[in-house]
């Protein structure tokens, strides 16, 4: 019996020190943290700062409106007309009444059109300064011309010569360029020519040199006139050459139109 224990001893001594040997070492893990609470944390602290740009937007807002000029006040069709006012001259020129007057063509009372033209911030010489350039870009005038365009436009005479004295026109070179323009539409004598030009506001200087440059042939232009009037009268040869002479072709002039025409 005692043979048998002593083994039996050791074998349970062997096991228990490969038990305590071998075992792998147990270990407590960090407990993770509530995530409920992390996400509160997180929106608390990223409402804090958005509360700080709100802050800072609003101190903004309200530095730049303390820069922005103070709009008049004025009820809903008075602001519409002011509008309309400001549309209108972003792409032409107005007079002070020739503004109110298109904003009562668009239905506006005339208490309305004249608070828009009012209140649109125009400078009415510059106005008529830009209307004078818009008018030579398409056709040509005197300076008396183009003062009378712009006064029958609106604009005061005040306000028309500032726009005529300053448009930068050469009027000699205006002469030539509505001499030519008659040239194209109808027939003249070199006299006749001269005197339309006067009637249009040039002085005799500037009318003289335009006619004397415009390239015409006078003779030519006596034939060009014997055939307008052949078409609605009926002349003798005689009373041609005196029809002729009498819109100052000279009568070497009006015979070459009569001889032309089959005279």
């Amino acid at each position: 019996m005692k043979r048998r224990v002593i083994p039996i001893l050791l074998a349970i001594f062997v096991l228990l020190c490969l038990t305590s040997c071998g075992a792998p070492t147990s270990y407590t893990e960090k407990p993770i943290e509530d995530s409920t609470e992390i996400k509160e944390t997180i929106q608390s602290e990223n409402e804090a700062i958005e509360t700080d740009n709100v802050a800072d937007n609003t101190d903004n807002a309200y530095k730049e409106s303390e820069t922005l000029p103070e709009l008049p006040s004025g009820t809903i069709g008075e602001q519409n007309a002011l509008k309309k006012a400001l549309s209108y001259l972003r792409f032409t020129a107005f007079s002070y009444t020739g503004l109110i007057e298109q904003l009562e063509f668009e239905g506006f009372t005339h208490e309305e059109a004249v608070y828009g033209a009012d209140n649109c911030g125009a400078d009415w010489n510059e106005q008529a300064l830009l209307k004078a350039k818009s008018y030579l870009d398409f056709s040509s005038f005197s300076r008396e011309g183009l003062i009378e365009q712009l006064e029958f436009e609106g604009f005061t005479h005040e306000e028309a010569i500032y726009g005529v004295n300053n448009c930068g026109a050469d009027w000699s070179e205006q002469a030539l360029l509505k001499a030519k323009s008659y040239l194209r539409t109808s027939a003249f004598s070199y006299k006749g020519l001269v005197e339309q030009l006067e009637y249009e506001g040039f002085s005799h200087e500037d009318a003289e040199s335009a006619v004397e440059n415009c390239g015409a042939d006078w003779n030519e232009q006596a034939v060009k006139k014997a055939e307008s009037y052949l078409k609605i009268f009926s002349f003798s040869r005689e009373e041609l050459i005196d029809q002729l002479e009498y819109e100052g072709f000279t009568h070497e002039q009006a015979v070459y139109g009569a001889e032309a025409v089959g005279y």
